[in-house]
Formats: structure tokens, C-alpha cells, sequence
């Protein structure tokens, strides 16, 4: 019976790499590959060969191997494990999106073993307030205001492999946890939406925790006095109707791509009693509320090299869109409601 290599860990790229699946292209430690979990033409699955995790952004998903193995196989981390320990062909009357971890890329020959002990996971080591100036400046480069990070983002530690790395950490209702630095991007299971309830009728609805950030940085110093939804993946929206459907106004701000069209037509085929704003069109020209803000920000770096001590104080960096900004990324106000 032949044995795939191993030692420590699975290496995913290996891994992808025997079941016929190769990168499009590599950089400097991670390869980009075209999704094996759907149907695309342009490669978005990222394979981190350092951290040896994976992150499709077409679904804004990620995680280890053995997460990789489920998603794959639509099992439970069990069944994902003994597949893999035993190389064993799925069920004839099972569906997959691609071959099964039995398979091998050419048709006849032995199956391969993979060994569980071998299987990466990521784990949560501990959370504290942000601090590492390399993650304070990410977020600045994102242009987050500190104060708005702060409120709702930790400096989580995480383990792969027994190598400890940090992140940015956006808690979800679950317990897991959004992950992000400069050069990762992915998360810790479960897998869930993260909500803020302030006992309103109107909610904001966003695809990640980094454009809700933007949000809330373009609307700085003002406070959120309504209800917020962050979906941490479009593939989570049904998570997220209990919670968003009972507010009478819905305003959502999803990415200006495929992905935001079909989960804003979802929301509203989902949420027939709400009126659901689609608010894309503020934004338009650029694929996220995130990339408005980066844009406002450089727009006014290039024309106003310095600002008066009264701006300044008003706008506390100059990562602070204009007044003009603010307004025209703001849900129309209702009588009563602040927002």
C-alpha cells in the first residue's frame, strides 16, 4: 500500500498537490489556487505554506486541513478524520464537489493512507486588548479609527502546529473568533455570525467584521445606536435571519461583486415583512465599504497635505474621511431613530 509522505503535520499544498491540484501561481510563502470547493476562472483560494491554512475569499471560509477535508467531503470532523487515516473511497450515493480523499488523481492504484496524528488545528491560546504595533498598524493601514478597534476587536494568539502566531480578533455570537493580520486571513471554529443588540427596529447588515469596522470609523465620534449583523461569510446569512428579519428596516451593505448581489436578493427573499435598503450604491466603484474608505482617505491625503488644529481635533488623524464622506455612506435617518 503506498503511503503519502509525512511527518508532523499534513502539508496541505501536498496534500492538494496529490490530489492533482496545483497553484495558479506563488509568492513568497502561499500559493493561489482556483477553488476546489466551487466552479471559478480566476484563482481566490489562498494556501498559507507558513501557517499551512487555507482561505477561499470567494466564501470566506478558511481553516486547517481537516476543515478542508469537511468542506470537501460535506462529513464531521470524525468521518474527515477517518477518511483521511483510512484513505477509504466516499459512499457510491454520496455527493462531493470534488474527487474523494480515496481517490487518487489517476484512475487504478492502491489508496493512500493519511495519518490523523498528523492533521493540523488551529487553536485559541488567549485574547487581550490590541496592543502589538504591527496589528494597530493593519488596521491603520485599513484605515480603522483606533478607538473603533478597540471597542470591538482583541489581540488573539493562536497555535498551528505547535508555531504560535497573533492576530486581530472579531469575537462571533459562538465563541470563535474572525482572524486577521497582514498576512492572514482566516478563522477559528465555530463558525458564526456575530451580532449587537441595542433594542432597535433597524439593523445594518455586513459580509465582514472589516466593513463594519469601516463603518463605524466613517460615522466617527458618533456612537451606534442601532442593531448591527455581521454574516463573518455570506454562506452564514441563514444564521442571521432569526436575528435580522425581526427589524421592520433592514439596511445592508454588501460587496459590490456577485457574491453581495445574490446575499442582498437572499435577504430579501429571506425577510418578506422588512424593507431591506440596499445601500451598495453609496459605495459604488469600489468593492466594499473598506476600499470607500481607504479611497476617501488617499482622495484627501492628496489634496490637503495639512489640516488646522480645530480639523485635527474634529477628525483625531488623518485616517478621518471628510464630513462629505460621512454623509454619503450613512443610512437615511428615520424620525426618532438615531443611528
Amino acid at each position: 500500500m503506498t503511503v503519502i509522505p509525512y511527518s508532523n503535520r499534513i502539508s496541505i499544498r501536498d496534500f492538494l498537490a496529490w490530489r492533482g491540484i496545483q497553484p495558479k501561481y506563488e509568492r513568497n510563502g502561499y500559493g493561489m489556487y482556483l477553488s476546489p470547493l466551487r466552479e471559478e476562472r480566476t484563482p481566490s483560494f489562498k494556501v498559507d505554506y507558513v501557517q499551512n491554512l487555507w482561505y477561499d475569499f470567494g466564501l470566506g471560509e478558511g481553516g486547517t486541513l481537516l476543515t478542508l477535508v469537511m468542506r470537501l467531503e460535506r462529513c464531521d470532523s470524525r468521518e474527515a478524520v477517518r477518511r483521511l487515516q483510512n484513505g477509504e473511497k466516499r459512499d457510491a450515493g454520496s455527493v462531493s464537489l470534488s474527487p474523494g480523499v480515496g481517490e487518487r488523481p489517476a484512475v487504478g492504484g492502491p489508496l493512500p493512507v493519511l495519518r490523523p496524528a498528523a492533521v493540523p488545528a488551529l487553536r485559541i491560546l488567549s485574547d487581550a486588548p490590541l496592543r502589538h504595533p504591527a496589528l494597530v498598524g493593519y488596521l491603520s493601514s485599513r484605515g480603522i479609527v483606533p478607538s473603533v478597534a478597540a471597542a470591538f476587536c482583541r489581540e488573539v494568539r493562536y497555535e498551528v502546529n505547535g508555531r504560535a502566531f497573533f492576530a486581530v480578533g472579531f469575537r462571533n455570537d459562538a465563541g470563535g473568533w474572525e482572524l486577521r493580520s497582514e498576512r492572514f486571513k482566516g478563522g477559528s471554529s465555530p463558525k458564526h455570525i456575530t451580532t449587537l443588540d441595542n433594542r432597535s427596529d433597524t439593523v445594518i447588515a455586513f459580509e465582514g467584521f472589516m466593513d463594519f469596522l469601516a463603518y463605524l470609523s466613517l460615522k466617527h465620534p458618533e456612537q451606534l445606536h442601532i442593531d448591527a449583523a455581521v454574516l463573518n461569510s455570506v454562506v452564514n446569512l441563514p444564521k442571521a435571519v432569526p436575528f435580522i428579519s425581526r427589524h421592520p428596516v433592514i439596511h445592508a451593505f454588501f460587496d459590490n461583486d456577485e457574491a453581495g448581489r445574490k446575499t442582498t436578493a437572499g435577504l430579501i427573499r429571506l425577510c418578506p415583512r422588512s424593507e431591506v435598503i440596499d445601500q451598495r450604491h453609496f459605495y459604488s466603484g469600489h468593492k466594499d465599504i473598506n476600499d470607500y474608505l481607504i479611497a476617501c482617505i488617499k482622495d484627501r491625503s492628496k489634496t490637503t497635505k495639512t489640516i488646522s488644529d480645530k480639523q485635527d481635533h474634529s477628525c483625531r488623524n488623518d485616517l478621518q474621511p471628510s464630513k462629505a464622506d460621512k454623509a454619503a455612506i450613512e443610512p437615511p435617518r428615520r424620525k426618532g431613530v438615531k443611528v
